[in-house]
């Protein structure tokens, strides 16, 4: 059965760096939860406590209400899937996804047993007796998923486990893992720096920066209500317009920018003052001028990106436009005049 996670005030220092700060959090029983974040920012680092490998210099790891204090990887109810799979390429794919159990001392009729059931799990039933090397990407990433549930982990930890693979077959895997986790119930704590895969996969997403948990929530809330600076520049492209606050009230904040008066979402309760910037994403900015903030600029360029097309304009302004099979409104050399709403953009301390 799946368990919850918690972690209160849970620190981890190298010396004189800090890796994780002050991390609290709790991870629900059957969650899949998503970290999300740059190189370095600490997430693996939080993986690692978790599963045992390294013990946190301040704060407690509690796995099903138990503190996991002095508790090894093997005595723990996780398994950990790493970045590189692991694999033992001299085995078949049943010993590969049977070896846990072999060395709990499972009898070998039981073990066959129990990995025929997960090799049907996955989807692969046929490959038992094949070498893992003989298998592609997507496949040897089902293997080592079905030999971390072989012990019947409350708890799966992956490690950016789909970064290796091209794009089609990690579109492809974020869909078969999602729906893997589902049936299985399991609770999934994937690490990655990949946004699409974490906003498409996720119940809930933690995104950190230097070993900071800058906000927690599903995917819509992160992207549409991002709550730091560092959330609305990394989670998503944003269009960024620094200034000072003009105006402000428990709603709204007027910026005064390069580009004039610009208002959008007061969520911090700036006040007239602070330093902030305002952020738009660009599938919010459109061609016109029927909204509250409206801005003049020229067409630097235009990139065709499929089922997008987007348009640059002088100023750092991006205005992404669906294709549609028509000619955009933007042309590059020409004045452009765009608009967006109000409730569209937010202003956060810079």
């Amino acid at each position: 059965m799946s368990q919850d996670v918690q972690l209160d005030s849970v620190t981890m220092r190298f010396g004189a760096v800090t890796a994780v700060r002050n991390v609290s959090l709790g991870i629900r029983a059957g969650e899949f939860f998503s970290f999300l974040g740059p190189s370095g920012c600490g997430k693996t680092t939080i993986l690692r406590m978790i599963s045992g490998f390294m013990e946190p210099t301040e704060g407690a790891i509690r796995i099903g209400g138990r503190d996991m204090r002095g508790i090894g990887p093997n005595k723990r109810p996780t398994a950990l899937i790493f970045q590189n799979l692991a694999l033992f390429p001299l085995m078949t794919v049943a010993e590969n996804i049977g070896f846990g159990l072999e060395v709990r001392g499972i009898p070998a009729a039981d073990r066959k047993k129990r990995v025929q059931q997960l090799l049907d799990l996955v989807a692969l039933p046929e490959t038992a007796d094949k070498k893992v090397t003989e298998l592609s990407g997507g496949q040897r990433q089902r293997i080592a998923i079905a030999r971390a549930l072989a012990v019947e982990p409350a708890v799966l930890l992956l490690d950016e486990p789909l970064s290796a693979l091209d794009l089609k077959l990690r579109q492809h895997m974020r869909a078969e893992l999602r729906d893997l986790q589902k049936r299985t119930g399991v609770t999934f704590i994937y690490i990655t720096h990949d946004q699409g895969e974490a906003l498409t996969m996720s119940d809930r997403i933690g995104v950190m920066s230097k070993g900071v948990l800058e906000q927690v929530g599903d995917g819509r809330s992160v992207y549409d209500h991002p709550e730091t600076a560092f959330v609305a520049s990394f989670v998503g492209e944003s269009n960024r317009f620094t200034g000072t606050v003009a105006d402000a009230d428990g709603n709204r904040a007027a910026l005064d920018t390069p580009h004039g008066r610009l208002v959008g979402r007061n969520p911090r309760n700036l006040r007239p003052g602070d330093r902030a910037t305002l952020f738009v994403r660009p599938e919010r900015v459109a061609a016109g001028t029927g909204a509250e903030n409206v801005l003049e600029s020229r067409v630097t360029h235009r990139d065709f990106e499929g089922a997008f097309i987007n348009a640059f304009l002088e100023g750092d302004i991006t205005v992404q436009i669906p294709h549609v099979g028509t000619e955009p409104p933007f042309t590059p050399g020409q004045p452009a005049r765009v608009a967006f709403r109000a409730d569209d953009a937010v202003v956060l301390p810079e």
